[in-house]
Parts: C-alpha cells; structure tokens; sequence
C-alpha cells in the first residue's frame, strides 16, 4: 500500500481522470509521454501492463515502510511459491488490515517499537522482493516512479477495497472523498450507487 492510501486508508488530493504520463524504457528514463485514461473499469489486464515489473529505488521505497494486500489467487499462489500451506502463510507471514470496512490481508510488517509501519517482511535490502513474481495484486497493480501511479492505488481500493453492497464501505468511501481523496472516472458514489434514492439513505445511515 502506497503513502496516498495510508493516509486515510489513506490517500487525499484532488479529481483527476486523465494524466499526461512519462513512459520509461531503461529503467526509470524518462521518454516522450503521452495521454492515458486509468477508470474503475480498466481491466486487470490493462492495469499489470502499465505497473511493468519495476525494481528502482522508487519503487523499492514503498517496500520499507508498507506492504501490499492481497486478492483473488494471491494467497494460494504465494504459499505454493513458499512452499508452504495457506495457513502456515496466514499464519506466520501475513496480517489482517482493515480498508472500508473490508478485512483485507497483506504480507506482515516489521516494526521497529512503536511505529506504525515498518519494513514488508518479504522485502530485502540486497535481494529486493523474494516474491516478486507472485507479489500481491496490489504491489502488482502498483508502481511510484510514474505519474500516474496513484490512479493504479486507487483503481485497486475501488475494486478490491470499497463494497458497493455494504452500506459502511460506502460511507466510509464517501468520507475519502469528501476529505480530498483521489477520484477515477467511474468511482463516483454515483456511479457506484446508481439508485440516488438508495445512496441518500446510506449517507444519512438510514441503511
């Protein structure tokens, strides 16, 4: 989980849907960009394409003070990397989080006493990410050294962290927004509650 997302769970600036982006070729150089649009509903597909595996000291920062959390196939496919059950993964290497009122896990941080963030505890000085080819789909779906790496972030909480059926993620969302938090096209509370009707009452938690 990127700095944007702690904040509040934890991201705050303004409404952008469209970004002018930088494209690297040899590791972060910096070439012509080009305009890009990344909404609720870009695919998968689409978004692992623009977070290309990238292990500059960018994107290596973010691994020292968070980790990414988990979707989908993740946990099968990181205990069958380790060599080890799902539980003894749950157990010993993952921690459970909280994001908009969705449980959520994400490899476990090591903490120096009393702070609240620490280093991923798959991440190392020397080696980097010892799972990167089965890395979390939120470190998968992330990338800091281009300008549209927030839009990633946020295309992952949409997706994988607000639930448009629990009428607290929705609140909690709209908390986000109404703080400054990043808005995709397509993530607006309109757009996620289409019944006007319905998204009144969740705000005024008549529902």
């Amino acid at each position: 989980m990127n700095a944007s997302m702690r904040a509040f769970s934890h991201a705050t600036q303004s409404e952008q849907t469209e970004h002018k982006i930088l494209l690297r070729s040899n590791g972060c150089k910096l070439k012509e960009g080009i305009q890009i649009s990344i909404t609720k509903n870009t695919p998968l597909k689409e978004v692992l394409k623009l977070a290309a595996p990238c292990r500059c000291d960018s994107c290596n920062h973010g691994c020292k003070f968070g980790s990414g959390s988990l979707a989908g196939d993740d946990a099968r496919n990181i205990a069958k990397f380790l060599d080890v059950s799902e539980e003894t993964l749950k157990k010993g290497f993952l921690e459970e989080i909280e994001l908009f009122n969705k449980k959520l896990l994400r490899p476990k941080l090591i903490r120096e006493k009393g702070k609240p963030y620490g280093r991923c505890v798959f991440f190392d000085d020397n080696k980097g990410c010892t799972i990167h080819e089965v890395k979390p789909l939120e470190c998968r779906a992330s990338i800091q050294c281009r300008d549209y790496g927030e839009d990633l972030s946020v295309w992952f909480m949409v997706n994988h962290a607000v639930d448009v059926n629990d009428a607290e993620s929705i609140r909690q969302y709209a908390a986000y927004l109404k703080s400054g938090g990043k808005l995709i096209q397509g993530a607006e509370l309109e757009s996620l509650v289409p019944d006007k009707e319905k998204l009144g009452k969740i705000l005024k938690r008549e529902i």
